[in-house]
């Protein structure tokens, strides 16, 4: 027997959960051929020596938005640098197809306006797809990683409805017509459906995403027809999330998963800070997730397992407080009318409290909640007298100048001339805790990487080297095996992922090799990588050997390598796709 590949003794954890053991695994095909002792290994067309190092299934990211991206970047990076083999795209709502040509320019502000998308870096899409399978197609013999996709309901709207997609409920025609391309997407293999109606959404005319216009009756339709395909799961955001789910959308979600008979994933269920949503203790939510199991719908939530880490700069603007009016109001506003208001006492007044009392009503506008003082720092200045500022929190601070966390930020950013950089990081016991308290449940995905999106600020793909160094290999909160299985066969298997996931003979050859010792989240630094010139934060780990795709090495010892091995991933399901 000869080999395409041999990674040669390394300790394989298989993705099962079993017991790791030290052993070769051969590839032929794109396929694991062998685990254990591999006959003529040496002969084989590439041979990696693992000797020390862990061999394990790739990992399967259930939440990011690479849709758009992979039609220029087929490797998907930051992620694929941290062992990432397989993404599923086209979450909250937002797949990149089915699209008409005259609706491309909508579609595009969409994902810049709410993932924080380049516009420029959009203009390198390759429109070469209209409908949803075209989309599919045209990604066939052109991936490094494999892709699976949701179709989007803003998307499917927006192409049914055009403009009216974004003022008003579909009528029986449009929610027919709606029904009918989720039936043809899922037929080419969509790996369902996906939704959103939370209230920090809006689209690139700051009006509700389309999808947020959306009947009960419709939302419940959509799922449904995914759900006739026969596999698949339903991605969907409630409108109550973000604050705490309340026992409207509890009950919506457990018509979802009984309607559409799949897997329900939505997020913030667990690790949640009480602070920001009042209702959203894990007691409760644990309480739900039984009803939901009693009444025969399987309600997952994605937990985020790495701490937030985004920059705040009051002169370039920031999202992060578009909860809070009177500061978002300021973002919006050229540098020279920003000074102005800061130093308007009336405005000031306006400010001071406001970032204490956010906005909850998701009528009003948007629910994000704010950094809290306690976890935003200082992190560059450029005046000496204020470096005895830089890494201490504003809550420190404000304490020590005896004024209010609000005016010391400000005033320290006016000193300036809001030249000063802040940084929210809520890395705290209390967050640690909190995930800890709920990241064992079996309704609990580890991730929300939102990898693809977010090119202003760090867009979470390195929570999978986060993952294994801090809660696996720091902590020990999870064994070696039970981790590599939750980024693995767990998702994959919710997903309908057949032979992915694991290091098993037949399974496909997705595999990551890393060194236990070291492997963790490493540099992260604005890099000028994207179509137009435009520029974003790459995420590189530390500890990461190999990311190999379908039997071939996309990363080898960080640099990534030009083959293109990544296929279609497509849910199990009683269609013939």
């Amino acid at each position: 027997m000869s080999w395409d590949l041999v990674v040669r003794g390394g300790v394989v954890v298989d993705g099962t959960g079993l017991a790791r053991r030290r052993a070769d695994v051969a590839v032929k095909g794109g396929r694991i051929a062998a685990v254990g002792h591999v006959p003529n290994a040496t002969s084989a067309d590439r041979v990696i020596d693992a000797d020390g190092l862990v061999v394990a299934p790739g990992i399967v990211d259930a939440h990011t938005h690479y849709d758009p991206q992979l039609t220029f970047d087929p490797w998907a990076t930051s992620s694929c640098y941290h062992g990432v083999t397989t993404v599923l795209a086209g979450n909250c709502g937002f797949s990149i197809a089915p699209t008409r040509p005259d609706a491309r320019p909508y579609i595009k502000a969409m994902f810049a306006k709410v993932e924080g998308m380049a516009p420029v870096a959009l203009d390198g899409i390759e429109w070469d797809f209209e409908s949803f399978p075209e989309y599919l197609s045209a990604r066939e013999s052109r991936l490094g990683v494999n892709l699976a996709c949701y179709v989007g309901h803003s998307s499917l709207r927006r192409y049914v409805m055009g403009e009216d997609g974004s003022q008003r409920a579909a009528t029986e025609a449009e929610l027919a017509s709606m029904r009918g391309l989720v039936r043809e997407a899922m037929a080419a293999g969509a790996a369902g459906f996906s939704s959103s109606s939370v209230p920090t959404q809006v689209d690139g005319d700051d009006r509700p995403i389309p999808s947020r216009f959306a009947a009960r009756e419709e939302l419940l339709a959509l799922c449904e027809e995914a759900g006739l395909a026969g596999g698949g799961s339903i991605a969907y955001l409630p409108e109550s999330v973000i604050g705490g789910l309340d026992g409207d959308d509890e009950e919506l979600l457990i018509e979802i998963g009984q309607r559409s008979r799949l897997p329900v994933v939505i997020q913030g269920v667990g690790g949640r800070d009480k602070v920001d949503a009042p209702t959203a203790g894990w007691d409760n939510a644990k309480a739900f997730l039984e009803r939901a199991a009693e009444r025969g719908a399987a309600i997952f939530s994605l937990l985020r397992n790495h701490p937030f880490d985004r920059p705040i700069d009051l002169d370039a603007g920031t999202p992060l407080y578009a909860g809070v009016f009177s500061w978002q109001a300021l973002m919006e506003l050229s540098h020279e009318e920003k000074i102005a208001r800061l130093r308007d006492p009336d405005y000031r007044d306006r400010m001071r409290p406001a970032v204490d009392a956010p906005n909850r009503d998701p009528q009003a506008g948007s629910t994000l909640p704010p950094p809290h003082w306690d976890v935003t720092f200082v992190d560059e200045v450029t005046r000496p007298e204020n470096e005895r500022f830089l890494r201490r929190t504003i809550a420190d601070i404000a304490q020590e100048l005896g004024v209010h966390p609000a005016d010391a930020m400000l005033d320290l950013a006016l000193s300036e001339d809001l030249a000063m950089k802040f940084r929210w990081e809520n890395k705290t016991a209390t967050w640690e805790a909190s995930v800890r308290e709920s990241m064992k449940h079996p309704s609990m995905l580890m991730g929300v990487s939102d990898g693809g999106a977010h090119l202003d600020r760090d867009d979470g793909a390195d929570w999978s080297s986060y993952f294994l160094r801090f809660w696996v290999l720091d902590r020990g909160d999870w064994s070696l095996e039970e981790g590599i299985r939750q980024l693995t066969l767990v998702p994959a298997s919710m997903a309908g992922f057949v032979g992915r996931g694991a290091l098993l003979p037949g399974y496909a050859a997705d595999i990551m090799i890393f060194d236990p010792a070291t492997v963790g989240p490493g540099t992260k630094r604005l890099v000028a990588d994207m179509p137009g010139g435009e520029s974003r934060f790459s995420a590189r780990p530390r500890g990461f050997v190999a990311t190999i795709v379908n039997g071939q090495p996309i990363v080898l010892e960080g640099k990534l390598q030009d083959a293109l091995p990544g296929e279609l991933v497509r849910p199990a399901t009683g269609s013939s796709a």
